[in-house]
């Protein structure tokens, strides 16, 4: 193919799209799927059973679809799914599932991965999520759509961030996020609302304040966290607020951060 530098080496079975571009001194395993107008600059690496979606663009150095970084991990059939129109940056790492956490890594569409961030096994990401660079996302982790994480920060494995939230620089994140909510401080203290991210998209400002008179309640108001977002459900008409009520009463047996 005219698109696939001679330098580059690709496996005896490797799907590779007409329209897509291979750069110079890229591997493509055999079991990889690159679809239309998927790029890869020079010097990148895709592997393992690895779909990548129509449109994205995977920079110099990155590793895409190695194996868990868990020692439990003994070789099963496992997947790493990358969405449509994501740029993932130099020296990102993305690696596919493992039995224990259903086998497969997933990635949504229009999402950026800047430098050095890292992906790892059984993580769901939705779409249009942020990765600052030197991020690490953990095992099992599950991101919701719009969020954007700040440089250097950690995910601890099992955490979900809701919809729309930011996590600051710098920041370790070891218990669950509310939709919205803005996370900052080594420790990840949740420290009030992603307004910013809110007001640039729209969001009306009615909205904007259910949804802050709602944060008071889960900072101030009586009973366990669970009870008032159970409480905060009844007596809200906004439908932001309802997803806090959905995200907090989930069974899932994770904690999550509380406001100061």
């Amino acid at each position: 193919m005219s698109n696939i530098h001679a330098s580059a080496v690709i496996e005896a079975g490797a799907q590779i799209d007409a329209s897509a571009k291979v750069g110079p001194f890229c591997v493509v395993g055999a079991d990889v799927v690159l679809h239309a107008g998927v790029e890869l600059k020079s010097h990148v690496v895709v592997t393992g059973h690895t779909e990548v979606g129509e449109g994205t663009v995977i920079f110099s150095f990155a590793v895409i679809g190695e194996i868990p970084q868990d020692l439990k991990f003994k070789g099963e059939a496992s997947r790493l799914v990358i969405g449509k129109r994501n740029r993932i940056r130099e020296h990102v790492t993305m690696n596919c599932g493992t039995e224990g956490g259903g086998g497969v890594t997933q990635i949504g569409d229009d999402c950026l991965f800047m430098a050095g961030c890292h992906i790892a096994h059984d993580a769901i990401l939705g779409d249009r999520v942020i990765v600052v660079n030197s991020v690490a996302v953990a095992g099992h982790c599950i991101i919701e759509d719009d969020v954007i994480i700040g440089g250097l920060s950690g995910i601890h494995q099992f955490v979900r961030i809701g919809k729309g939230a930011i996590i600051g620089a710098v920041t370790m994140v070891t218990n669950d996020v509310i939709p919205y909510g803005l996370v900052q401080g080594p420790r990840g203290d949740l420290d009030g609302l992603n307004l910013v991210g809110l007001k640039r998209r729209g969001v009306a400002r009615s909205d904007i304040t259910a949804l802050r008179a709602a944060f008071q309640m889960l900072a101030q108001g009586e009973g366990t966290f669970h009870d008032r977002a159970l409480r905060m459900g009844e007596e809200t008409e906004s439908d932001y607020v309802r997803e806090i009520v959905e995200f907090v009463t989930a069974d899932t047996g994770r904690h999550f951060l509380t406001p100061k």
